[in-house]
């Protein structure tokens, strides 16, 4: 058989005596991908990724008192963020004052989805200033339209005992994102 022939043959070489076959391409292609696979089914369990979970988890719930914070004023409606420890979601109430007995109604629209914290984070506890510090059940803070809120310190924990505080201001809503438990009347919190 010519050379020519053996090449277009589509038979394959088998290397000389002393010489080692190298991986191809495509083969070293799927080791990288399932490398990868392994790599993004393990680093939820690393305490980085949990951490900027909760981080995220924490600016999510701060930008959406913010939101309420602002629209109380604006709107000059009563607004109510409600926790509910015990199925780990938060959600907006607002008062219908034209309403025959004038009540806390579901918010409609996209502030008022209910919002499931993400797994590895919970709501350890809420305090509301007049009602002190829950643990299970539902406890509501209120942004008036006066633009001012209920203080409220909310404490989000993971998997591995890792505390955020939140903090909302009851004059300006500013909410404050502290690492650590931090207590209310804790003079870092009043820094922030």
């Amino acid at each position: 058989m010519r050379a020519a022939d053996y090449r277009n043959s589509g038979a394959r070489r088998r290397p000389a005596p002393g010489i080692r076959a190298a991986f191809t391409l495509l083969e070293l292609a799927v080791v990288i991908f399932i490398m990868g696979l392994v790599m993004t089914l393990v680093m939820p369990y690393f305490g980085s990724v949990q951490t900027s979970q909760m981080r995220s988890e924490a600016r999510r719930l701060a930008s959406r008192a913010n939101y309420l914070y602002e629209e109380a004023g604006a709107q000059k409606v009563m607004l109510r963020l409600s926790f509910d420890l015990t199925r780990n979601v938060y959600y907006v109430m607002r008062l219908d004052p034209f309403a025959v007995q004038p009540s806390f109604q579901p918010e409609s629209g996209p502030a008022g989805v209910r919002v499931y914290l993400s797994d590895g984070v919970r709501l350890r506890d809420v305090w509301v200033e007049g009602v002190g510090v829950v643990r299970r059940g539902v406890v509501s803070t209120q942004f008036y339209p006066s633009g001012s809120v209920d203080a409220t310190v909310i404490h989000l924990v993971d998997t591995q005992g890792e505390v955020f505080t939140l903090a909302i201001d009851p004059f300006s809503g500013h909410v404050s994102i502290l690492n650590g438990d931090q207590q209310p009347g804790n003079r870092r919190m009043a820094l922030n």
